[in-house]
């Protein structure tokens, strides 16, 4: 006679053991989790690493450490330094403002930092952040090679290549100069001024060192176009008129 078999109950395991692809999938999980963790430090890295080349090729922002070109930057601006301006053949002009490295015409002497701070200093300044190395200096040019520029003439004004120069942008109540000068601007350098004279350490304070205060083009940084920050401040910066009217230095001068 044919009887029902008996099925026992199976008690199932409270810790059963994983299949081979159970376990694959749980490991997919926990690398996806790993991953999606590592993601943003990825992704930030590889910004700041683009922002860095972008900063050292292109344009960097530059902070404004002092007054000396007061009122057109002032303390706390962030100013943009077209890196490109003059990489193509293209040189300063009369009345550009430039960022430029001024060890061999401004500094003498050898700038001491701990390596790491300055690691750390130099990034900042980078992404415009903190303030430029010592050496880094935001002047106007006055004059280019083979310029004579002269000051003072009977109205107190600087002159270019026998031509008054009308500098408007000038801190008010500054005069053009406080000092007398003479100089012929050697070829491939350039004189520069701070735009508040009275607190501006610019070309007049290095007559007496080597190339007479003038600082080498190669040492420009860039050319600094805009203020980028704060939003208050946001403007370009305009050619001055009252050099575009003064003749290319006729040659050597007496």
């Amino acid at each position: 006679m044919d009887t029902d078999a008996q099925l026992t109950e199976r008690d199932p395991s409270p810790t059963p053991e994983q299949g081979p692809e159970q376990g694959s999938r749980s490991a997919r999980l926990l690398a996806r989790a790993a991953g999606l963790r590592q993601r943003p430090a990825t992704l930030l890295a590889l910004c700041l690493a683009f922002v860095l080349l972008l900063s050292a090729f292109v344009a960097q922002p530059f902070l404004i450490p002092s007054t000396s070109m007061e009122n057109t930057l002032q303390v706390g601006d962030r100013v943009l330094v077209n890196k490109l301006a003059y990489r193509f053949g293209s040189e300063p002009a009369r009345g550009d403002l430039v960022v430029f490295d001024g060890t061999g015409s401004f500094v003498h002497r050898e700038q001491e930092e701990n390596p790491v701070t300055g690691l750390l200093r130099g990034a900042g300044a980078a992404l415009g952040l903190a303030r430029p190395a010592e050496t880094d200096y935001v002047k106007r040019v006055i004059g280019i090679g083979g310029d004579h520029v002269t000051c003072c003439d009977e109205r107190g004004r600087i002159e270019v290549n026998g031509e008054p120069v009308n500098e408007a942008y000038l801190h008010p109540g500054d005069a053009p100069s406080s000092v007398d000068f003479d100089i012929v601007v050697p070829e491939g350098r350039l004189w520069v001024m701070g735009d508040h004279r009275a607190r501006s350490s610019d070309s007049r304070d290095h007559l007496g060192d080597p190339g007479g205060g003038t600082v080498p083009v190669e040492k420009v940084i860039g050319r600094a176009d805009l203020i980028t920050w704060p939003a208050s401040r946001w403007r370009t910066f305009e050619h001055p008129r009252s050099f575009d009217r003064i003749p290319a230095a006729a040659g050597p001068h007496g």
